[in-house]
Protein backbone atom coordinates (compact mmCIF):
# COMPACT_ATOMS: atom_id res chain seq x y z
CA UNK A 1 0.00 0.00 0.00
CA UNK A 2 2.96 2.36 1.08
CA UNK A 3 4.61 2.00 -2.64
CA UNK A 4 1.62 2.33 -4.74
CA UNK A 5 -0.04 5.78 -3.05
CA UNK A 6 4.03 6.75 -2.44
CA UNK A 7 4.16 7.64 1.00
CA UNK A 8 5.66 6.19 4.27
CA UNK A 9 4.95 2.61 5.58
CA UNK A 10 4.62 4.54 9.13
CA UNK A 11 1.57 6.63 7.45
CA UNK A 12 0.20 3.44 5.72
CA UNK A 13 0.05 1.90 8.87
CA UNK A 14 -1.64 5.03 10.95
CA UNK A 15 -4.22 5.11 8.69
CA UNK A 16 -4.77 1.44 8.34
CA UNK A 17 -4.99 1.56 12.48
CA UNK A 18 -7.53 3.77 12.45
CA UNK A 19 -9.31 2.75 9.63
CA UNK A 20 -9.42 -0.39 11.32
CA UNK A 21 -11.28 1.40 14.44
CA UNK A 22 -13.92 2.63 12.29
CA UNK A 23 -14.29 -0.98 10.77
CA UNK A 24 -14.19 0.38 7.39
CA UNK A 25 -10.73 -1.88 6.69
CA UNK A 26 -10.10 -5.05 7.98
CA UNK A 27 -6.66 -7.22 8.05
CA UNK A 28 -7.25 -11.03 7.33
CA UNK A 29 -4.89 -13.52 9.20
CA UNK A 30 -2.23 -13.48 5.91
CA UNK A 31 -2.20 -8.99 6.58
CA UNK A 32 -3.76 -8.11 3.34
CA UNK A 33 -6.17 -5.28 4.05
CA UNK A 34 -9.47 -5.27 3.05
CA UNK A 35 -12.91 -3.23 3.06
CA UNK A 36 -14.60 -3.72 6.57
CA UNK A 37 -18.33 -3.66 6.99
CA UNK A 38 -19.15 -0.47 8.07
CA UNK A 39 -18.69 0.11 4.49
CA UNK A 40 -22.00 -1.20 3.69
CA UNK A 41 -23.42 1.44 5.80
CA UNK A 42 -21.79 4.43 4.22
CA UNK A 43 -22.88 2.87 1.12
CA UNK A 44 -26.71 2.80 2.41
CA UNK A 45 -26.57 6.22 2.79
CA UNK A 46 -25.67 7.27 -0.95
CA UNK A 47 -29.09 6.37 -2.04
CA UNK A 48 -31.03 8.56 -0.40
CA UNK A 49 -28.62 11.46 -1.05
CA UNK A 50 -29.01 10.64 -4.79
CA UNK A 51 -32.82 10.43 -4.41
CA UNK A 52 -33.23 13.99 -2.56
CA UNK A 53 -30.63 15.71 -4.99
CA UNK A 54 -32.47 13.97 -8.22
CA UNK A 55 -36.35 14.09 -7.21
CA UNK A 56 -36.64 17.60 -8.28
CA UNK A 57 -35.22 17.43 -11.75
CA UNK A 58 -37.00 13.85 -12.29
CA UNK A 59 -40.73 15.88 -11.75
CA UNK A 60 -39.79 18.31 -14.04
CA UNK A 61 -38.52 15.73 -17.09
CA UNK A 62 -41.75 13.58 -15.69
CA UNK A 63 -44.14 16.86 -16.36
CA UNK A 64 -42.66 18.04 -19.09
CA UNK A 65 -42.52 14.71 -21.20
CA UNK A 66 -45.50 12.99 -19.68
CA UNK A 67 -43.75 9.74 -19.07
CA UNK A 68 -41.93 8.30 -16.28
CA UNK A 69 -38.57 9.96 -15.47
CA UNK A 70 -36.05 7.59 -13.51
CA UNK A 71 -32.18 8.21 -12.00
CA UNK A 72 -30.14 4.79 -12.35
CA UNK A 73 -27.11 3.79 -11.23
CA UNK A 74 -24.53 1.38 -12.02
CA UNK A 75 -24.14 -1.51 -9.01
CA UNK A 76 -21.22 -4.03 -10.93
CA UNK A 77 -22.93 -5.63 -13.89
CA UNK A 78 -26.35 -4.13 -12.91
CA UNK A 79 -28.69 -1.09 -13.23
CA UNK A 80 -30.35 -0.36 -9.79
CA UNK A 81 -33.29 2.13 -10.14
CA UNK A 82 -32.65 4.69 -7.32
CA UNK A 83 -35.20 7.61 -7.86
CA UNK A 84 -38.70 7.71 -10.06
CA UNK A 85 -41.12 10.09 -11.05
CA UNK A 86 -44.43 9.81 -12.35
CA UNK A 87 -46.13 12.14 -15.09
CA UNK A 88 -48.86 14.16 -12.83
CA UNK A 89 -51.10 14.44 -15.90
CA UNK A 90 -51.22 10.83 -17.84
CA UNK A 91 -53.90 8.55 -18.15
CA UNK A 92 -51.56 5.96 -19.49
CA UNK A 93 -47.71 5.59 -18.76
CA UNK A 94 -45.02 2.93 -18.05
CA UNK A 95 -44.23 2.54 -14.45
CA UNK A 96 -40.98 1.58 -12.99
CA UNK A 97 -40.32 0.28 -9.88
CA UNK A 98 -37.87 1.14 -6.99
CA UNK A 99 -35.22 -0.85 -6.07
CA UNK A 100 -35.66 -2.29 -9.67
CA UNK A 101 -32.70 -4.32 -11.28
CA UNK A 102 -31.69 -5.36 -14.33
CA UNK A 103 -28.25 -6.01 -16.51
CA UNK A 104 -26.52 -3.30 -17.80
CA UNK A 105 -26.83 -3.94 -21.25
CA UNK A 106 -30.46 -4.43 -20.92
CA UNK A 107 -31.70 -1.21 -19.97
CA UNK A 108 -31.35 2.08 -21.99
CA UNK A 109 -29.94 3.74 -18.71
CA UNK A 110 -27.30 1.14 -18.70
CA UNK A 111 -26.60 1.40 -22.61
CA UNK A 112 -25.93 5.12 -21.83
CA UNK A 113 -23.67 4.54 -18.99
CA UNK A 114 -21.87 1.63 -20.97
CA UNK A 115 -21.83 4.30 -23.80
CA UNK A 116 -19.95 6.43 -21.52
CA UNK A 117 -17.44 4.22 -20.25
CA UNK A 118 -16.50 3.18 -24.27
CA UNK A 119 -16.50 7.15 -25.03
CA UNK A 120 -13.63 7.30 -22.41
CA UNK A 121 -14.09 10.96 -20.98
CA UNK A 122 -15.81 12.42 -24.56
CA UNK A 123 -19.14 13.92 -24.53
CA UNK A 124 -21.63 11.57 -26.33
CA UNK A 125 -22.67 13.12 -29.73
CA UNK A 126 -25.73 13.27 -29.09
CA UNK A 127 -25.54 12.97 -24.99
CA UNK A 128 -28.15 10.42 -24.48
CA UNK A 129 -29.20 6.84 -25.86
CA UNK A 130 -32.75 5.49 -27.50
CA UNK A 131 -33.85 2.27 -27.42
CA UNK A 132 -36.81 1.16 -28.82
CA UNK A 133 -39.25 -1.46 -27.56
CA UNK A 134 -37.64 -1.08 -24.23
CA UNK A 135 -40.30 -2.18 -22.64
CA UNK A 136 -42.04 -2.98 -25.53
CA UNK A 137 -44.92 -0.65 -27.20
CA UNK A 138 -42.81 2.11 -25.67
CA UNK A 139 -39.28 3.82 -26.52
CA UNK A 140 -36.43 4.42 -24.18
CA UNK A 141 -34.11 7.44 -23.91
CA UNK A 142 -31.03 8.16 -21.90
CA UNK A 143 -28.57 10.39 -20.43
CA UNK A 144 -25.85 9.90 -18.57
CA UNK A 145 -24.65 11.94 -15.24
CA UNK A 146 -21.73 12.88 -15.64
CA UNK A 147 -19.43 14.55 -13.55
CA UNK A 148 -19.80 12.49 -9.70
CA UNK A 149 -16.51 10.68 -9.02
CA UNK A 150 -17.33 7.22 -8.33
CA UNK A 151 -21.00 7.16 -9.35
CA UNK A 152 -22.13 5.96 -12.80
CA UNK A 153 -25.54 7.13 -13.24
CA UNK A 154 -28.33 8.11 -15.83
CA UNK A 155 -31.40 9.50 -15.63
CA UNK A 156 -34.10 7.75 -18.33
CA UNK A 157 -37.72 8.40 -19.25
CA UNK A 158 -39.99 5.34 -20.65
CA UNK A 159 -42.60 6.91 -23.41
CA UNK A 160 -45.02 5.47 -25.33
CA UNK A 161 -44.66 8.50 -27.67
CA UNK A 162 -42.05 9.29 -30.34
CA UNK A 163 -39.10 9.86 -28.54
CA UNK A 164 -36.86 12.28 -31.22
CA UNK A 165 -38.17 15.58 -29.35
CA UNK A 166 -37.05 13.93 -25.58
CA UNK A 167 -33.45 13.52 -25.82
CA UNK A 168 -32.74 17.01 -24.85
CA UNK A 169 -34.83 17.44 -22.15
CA UNK A 170 -33.25 14.22 -21.02
CA UNK A 171 -30.03 15.08 -21.57
CA UNK A 172 -31.02 18.43 -19.40
CA UNK A 173 -32.23 17.03 -16.18
CA UNK A 174 -29.28 14.47 -16.73
CA UNK A 175 -27.00 17.76 -16.27
CA UNK A 176 -29.18 19.16 -13.52
CA UNK A 177 -28.73 16.15 -11.62
CA UNK A 178 -25.01 15.94 -12.08
CA UNK A 179 -24.72 19.67 -10.85
CA UNK A 180 -26.93 19.23 -7.77
CA UNK A 181 -24.47 16.46 -6.82
CA UNK A 182 -20.98 17.86 -7.38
Amino acid sequence: IASALGVSRTVVYRLVVTLEQHALVRRSSDGRCRLGMAVLSLARQVQPLLREAAVPALRRLAEATSSTAYLAVADGADLLIVAVAEPPRSDVHVAYRLGSRMPLERGVAGRAILATRTAGGRVLDPPWVVASDQPPGSAGIAAPVTGIPGIEAAVGVASLDAADSLGPKVARAASDIGRALA
